[in-house]
């Protein structure tokens, strides 16, 4: 199906066809007109523009990365709009679930996922604003803000949650833990503001 404004006429171009002025088409030599190669163009375009789902769920490479390749951990990614209490606004970003397994205990294996996570390159954000005594704590990477929470007992109640549980059920002297993730593109927050 053509619309009147994707059709191109030898006589007038896109304006002359906007007024009905349908004319001779100029097709390519495959058979489709030049307007339609723009829209598909555009909509090739979509995933990489700031702000589409694609994109967003972009932001989360880096974690999802190291969730699954170090940490053995399966992962849930998910475009999510971020209300950013630092920044006083929401933030188009993206929302990791992840379960893992360990003979540890919950605070060992925090310890240790964090010290991965340094190891891995991450650094904790300038002036990062989070809840280290609740295991919840900012890292960035690759121009990327992420929230690292580590948790266990199945809190969030989400499909994603149930999803990556179902994938990594314990065995005999095994727990499982979760990690929930949020991430930005990263901005530097001064206080006050």
């Amino acid at each position: 199906m053509e619309l009147p404004w994707m059709v191109r006429t030898e006589t007038g171009g896109r304006r002359a066809a906007r007024a009905g002025n349908q004319g001779n088409r100029t097709p390519s030599a495959n058979g489709i007109g030049r307007p339609g190669w723009t829209v598909l163009s555009i909509l090739f375009l979509i995933p990489w523009c700031p702000g589409s789902a694609a994109s967003q769920v972009r932001l989360c490479e880096g974690a999802v990365d190291h969730l699954r390749e170090s940490a053995g951990m399966a992962t849930v990614v998910e475009e999510e709009n971020i209300d950013d209490w630092r920044l006083d606004r929401t933030i188009a970003g993206c929302r990791v679930t992840a379960a893992g397994l360990t003979r540890q205990s919950l605070r060992t294996e925090a310890a240790a996922f964090y010290d991965g996570l340094r190891d891995a390159g991450w650094t904790r954000t300038p002036d990062p604003q989070d809840a280290p005594n609740e295991a919840s704590l900012r890292f960035r990477n690759r121009g990327v803000d992420c929230l690292f929470n580590v948790y266990d007992g199945g809190l969030l109640g989400t499909d994603a949650e149930l999803t990556v549980d179902d994938e990594r059920v314990p065995g005999p002297g095994q727990r499982r833990y979760n990690v929930l993730v949020l991430c930005t593109p990263a901005e530097d927050t001064e206080p006050g503001d």
